[in-house]
């Protein structure tokens, strides 16, 4: 791992850093206690609650909510992966989702394709563009899988 993203993984995994950047960046992520609860070259891992912010009339956790639980999963491996190696434009071109089981407890999201992330990064040249879907799994605490989300990023080196 290059400094760059040593030193995105720490600050990620810091929780009044990590909370300072969603305030402005994405503020919906401090609403819903979304949590990083760990983040490395294979792996990123976030949680949401479930609690009175996050949830729908249905006593489970909102879509939009476990949604961005989901992005936040893929979206911060994708930055991990472009630190430290120049300037990349990146964007979700696809989203689709699957539910399996009602969200009604602390549900973890798992997006363990680092490897492949950090090699389709290393190979962009500059001015390519590329296109990965990342799959994010959410589990419950009895590890069953409640939703699998599918979030396509396109990629772009610039120069």
């Amino acid at each position: 791992m290059n400094p760059e993203a040593a030193q995105y993984q720490k600050r990620m995994s810091n929780p009044f850093i990590f909370w300072w950047a969603m305030l402005f960046k994405l503020p919906s992520v401090i609403f819903w206690r979304i949590r990083i609860k760990s983040i490395s070259e294979e792996k990123c891992e976030v949680t949401i609650p479930y609690s009175w912010r996050s949830q729908n009339p249905f006593k489970s956790i909102y879509f939009a909510a476990l949604a961005g639980a989901a992005e936040l999963s893929t979206g911060a491996l994708c930055q991990l992966s472009m630190a430290g190696r120049g300037k990349f434009s990146m964007l979700v071109v696809d989203f689709r989702a699957e539910y399996h089981k009602k969200a009604n407890g602390k549900i973890t999201f798992a997006c363990n394709q680092g490897r492949e992330l950090t090699e389709l990064i290393h190979n962009l040249e500059t001015e390519q563009t590329a296109k990965l879907t990342l799959v994010s799994t959410g589990t419950n605490p009895q590890g069953e899988i409640v939703a699998k989300f599918y979030v396509t990023w396109s990629f772009k080196r610039k120069t």
